[in-house]
């Protein structure tokens, strides 16, 4: 049994991912549009990085950082990927998603992320808050953000460094308050 749970939405499913799935990962990860629009993610995606990123997944959900992959209802499709990072001594997580280039502007990423977020703050213990960030070029990731009720905190110039060139940040947080206040109590 896994320590990653499964979460279901109207069109998706979120799973634990699997070695079967790191041909796909390495596919839709390693379009320079989803890489470049990550902070982590190379280009070109190395042959056999899906895999040691995978085998992780099941220890790092043991600390409560939780990978899930997005995959279509009813096909299994997988079309990309979504996950927290668990900060316990701050009692927060960091949101973090990607999205196939073929599945985007459909909502899926929005769908997904209300999912993620409404599992963290019921599962996680003391969970505070869940953060997350954008290059300040990606405005398509910061509507995400905010469709599922985070705030935008700032912005942090020259940021991030990708390719040689520099990126802002911009910055969203969601509170459990402000969570607990239109889901109630859970």
């Amino acid at each position: 049994m896994s320590a990653i749970p499964t979460l279901t939405t109207a069109r998706l499913t979120l799973r634990p991912m699997t070695l079967a799935d790191a041909p796909r990962v390495q596919l839709l990860a390693g379009d320079r549009r989803v890489a470049a629009t990550t902070a982590l993610i190379p280009h070109p995606y190395p042959d056999g990085a899906a895999e040691v990123w995978i085998g992780q997944h099941e220890r790092n959900a043991l600390s409560h950082n939780y990978t899930f992959a997005i995959t279509l209802k009813p096909t299994g499709e997988l079309i990309g990927c979504i996950g927290l990072g668990t900060d316990a001594t701050n009692q927060r997580s960091e949101l973090g998603y990607w999205l196939g280039v073929p599945f985007w502007g459909r909502g899926y990423t929005t769908e997904a992320a209300r999912a993620v977020v409404d599992f963290a703050f019921s599962h996680i213990p003391n969970l505070h808050k869940i953060s997350s960030c954008h290059f300040g070029n990606n405005l398509a990731s910061g509507r995400v953000m905010e469709k599922i009720g985070m705030t935008r905190e700032g912005t942090r110039r020259d940021h991030r460094c990708k390719w040689g060139e520099y990126h802002d940040e911009v910055d969203y947080g969601l509170l459990r308050a402000d969570w607990v206040s239109t889901h109630g109590a859970q």
